[in-house]
Order: C-alpha cells, then sequence, then structure tokens
C-alpha cells in the first residue's frame, strides 16, 4: 500500500469520526457551544495540515519519477556509449591483428630480398673469380670484363682521332671519301663505329664522376666549345648527351698529331685519372700545320714515340684501335703503350660495340 493510500485512508476516517461525533452533538451532547466550536476550528487545522502533507509527498513522488526518468535516460546513454566502444575496440582489434600480419608479411619480404641480394652477391663474386677475362688490370676504377677495358675513374678523358684515317679501313676508300661532301665522310661506317663506341663508353661513366672529350688530327680541342681545360659533370646528363651530339656532327678530316693529343693530359688540372684512347693508326705528323709529302713507316713510329714521352707518369692509357690496311706496326705500339701505362688495348671489330 503506498503513503499517498494510506494517507486517504486516515483522512477519510477523521472526516467519518468527524460526522459521528457532529451528529452526537446536535442530538445528545452536553458539550458546551464554544468547547464544540474550539474542537470543530482545531479538526479543521488538522485537516489542512493533512492535506499540506498530501501535496508534499505528491510533490516528492513527481520529483522521485522525474529523477528516476533522468537516471533511465543516463543509464540509456551509457548502454549505448558501452556498445560503441566495443565496436570500436572490436574495429581497432581488427586493425591491429591486419598491422600485424602486413608487419609480418613485410618481414618475409625483407629476408627473401636479403636472400635474393646475398645470392646475387655470390653469384657477382663467383663471376669475378672465373678465369674467363680476356685481360684483367689491378688499379683503381671499374671495369667492364666482358673486355677488361677500364672505364671508371674520378676524371675521365676521352680522346677521338678525327683524322681523314678514319672514313675507312682501306687506304683507297680513305682516298675516296676524302674528296666527298662531308655529308657523305659523316655516313662512314668506321666513323660511326667510332662514334658508337664514345657513345657506350659514356654510358658506362660512374654517375658522380667527370669527364672531358677532346677531337684530334693535326690540332685538339673539346668536343665542347668553351671547355677548354676543364672538367664536365658526368651526373649532368645534358652536356654528355650535347658532347656525343657534337661528335656525331663532327668531320673526320686532316692528318694525325699525336702529340698535340697526349699535350691534352698536361693541360687538364687536375690530370685525368683514366685516359680512353680511340685511334686508328701511327700519327702522320708531329707539326700543326704539316709539310705535303709522304711519310715513311720509320717516320711514324718516330713520331709515336717522342709523343708518348710527354704522357705523366700514373696515368693509364686505355686504347681502341680500329685498324687500317697497311698500318702493321700501329697494333704493337699501341698495345706496349698501353701496357707500360696500366692501362688496355683493344683491337675493334666491324661489328663492336
Amino acid at each position: 500500500m503506498s503513503f499517498l493510500d494510506c494517507m486517504s485512508c486516515g483522512f477519510g476516517a477523521v472526516i467519518l469520526f468527524f460526522m459521528i461525533i457532529n451528529s452526537q452533538v446536535v442530538h445528545e451532547s452536553e458539550i458546551p457551544p464554544e468547547r464544540a466550536q474550539a474542537e470543530t476550528i482545531k479538526l479543521e487545522f488538522e485537516i489542512l495540515e493533512e492535506r499540506k502533507n498530501l501535496v508534499m509527498a505528491r510533490n516528492t513522488m513527481e520529483t522521485l519519477q522525474d529523477e528516476q526518468m533522468r537516471a533511465a535516460d543516463q543509464i540509456a546513454q551509457i548502454i549505448a556509449l558501452i556498445e560503441k566502444l566495443k565496436k570500436e575496440l572490436e574495429e581497432y582489434d581488427s586493425v591491429t591483428l591486419a598491422e600485424i600480419e602486413r608487419i609480418e608479411r613485410l618481414q618475409s619480404d625483407i629476408e627473401r630480398l636479403e636472400e635474393e641480394k646475398n645470392r646475387l652477391l655470390a653469384q657477382q663474386r663467383q663471376n669475378e673469380g672465373e678465369g674467363t677475362r680476356v685481360r684483367q688490370f689491378t688499379g683503381d676504377g671499374d671495369r667492364q670484363y666482358l673486355t677488361g677495358l677500364r672505364v671508371g675513374g674520378e676524371r675521365i678523358l676521352v680522346l677521338v682521332d678525327t683524322s681523314a684515317s678514319m672514313l675507312d679501313r682501306k687506304i683507297v676508300n680513305i682516298i675516296r671519301r676524302r674528296n666527298m661532301s662531308d655529308a657523305n665522310k659523316l655516313r662512314s661506317l668506321k666513323w660511326r663505329q667510332a662514334v658508337a663506341s664514345v657513345d657506350w663508353l659514356s654510358a658506362q661513366f660512374p654517375a658522380d664522376s667527370k669527364f672531358q672529350i677532346y677531337t684530334f688530327n693535326t690540332v685538339a680541342k673539346p668536343v665542347l666549345e668553351g671547355s677548354e681545360k676543364i672538367w664536365l659533370e658526368v651526373g649532368d646528363g645534358n652536356q654528355l648527351d650535347e658532347a656525343i651530339r657534337k661528335l656525331r656532327r663532327t668531320v673526320p678530316q686532316d692528318g694525325t698529331n699525336m702529340l698535340a693529343a697526349y699535350d691534352v693530359i698536361n693541360n687538364l688540372n687536375p690530370p685525368p685519372d683514366n685516359v680512353l684512347l680511340l685511334v686508328d693508326s701511327l700519327p702522320t705528323t708531329d707539326q700543326v700545320e704539316p709539310e705535303r709529302g709522304m711519310v715513311t713507316g720509320a717516320e711514324r713510329l718516330r713520331f709515336h714515340y717522342d709523343a708518348i714521352d710527354v704522357i705523366p707518369s700514373g696515368v693509364p692509357v686505355n686504347i681502341l684501335l680500329y685498324p687500317m690496311e697497311g698500318d702493321y706496326q700501329a697494333s704493337i705500339a699501341y698495345w706496349l703503350l698501353a701496357y707500360g701505362t696500366g692501362g688496355s688495348y683493344m683491337s675493334i671489330s666491324k661489328d663492336w660495340p
């Protein structure tokens, strides 16, 4: 039974009791009217007090009901928050597991790549240890072990023979092409092969090295105008590409002055640590303006030995010889030069590179 029911029953009992007493007073009461009036007023005050208590009880119940509703709302919010946190925790757990699996896969890939790297390094060491090289040389720089040709170094100088003999392998054809137009000269197979060789060599230069390309006939000059006595950066691909383009447009002509070519080695500061010489024959002169007339084989050999005297010690000269008809002493002379300087020697075939 609730508090309000109790109050209602009590209040009804008081009224009933009051009516019974009042009817008795009308017919039988011997109590004086003044006393009865006082009792009545007293009962009215009690009734008012009970009504007041009843209103306070109702207000208290309403307050409790409001608090109960607010508590229910808060409980619902807390339950929703708990569900949200549970979902986030489940998602976090799934993401964490995915990350763990991803990390494990990456570690597996790294281990596989390490194994592949070690295998390749071992294979490289095995290949370097095989005796299948044409020639091998000790010293600094990288080598192309297919040929034994050293193409590395910090400062690489390329000397390209642009004399008229680079037009062909046979003397008759050289004389014939020498009188043709420049366009025909540039289409010479021998000259195009020499340019292709320089192009191939330039592709082997280390990216952090420096280079210079000089052409020589009776005089020596850099392929790129204005770059005399200075080194160019290999890392700047534009300069290297431009040098190859200029070389392709260079027309072979005049005689061969090796003294002028070797002087380039002394004029560069600091000096090169690797020289690549592309040549086809022994020199025909040691003058900028040679005298007209025939040059004997003995004179050409003397020009050669006089010229190599100016090469500084410690600079390897790697020689690519494009054989010419009738110049049989050139091969042994240039081989001795390469051997004496610690360089390498190649006699170029018709289909190289």
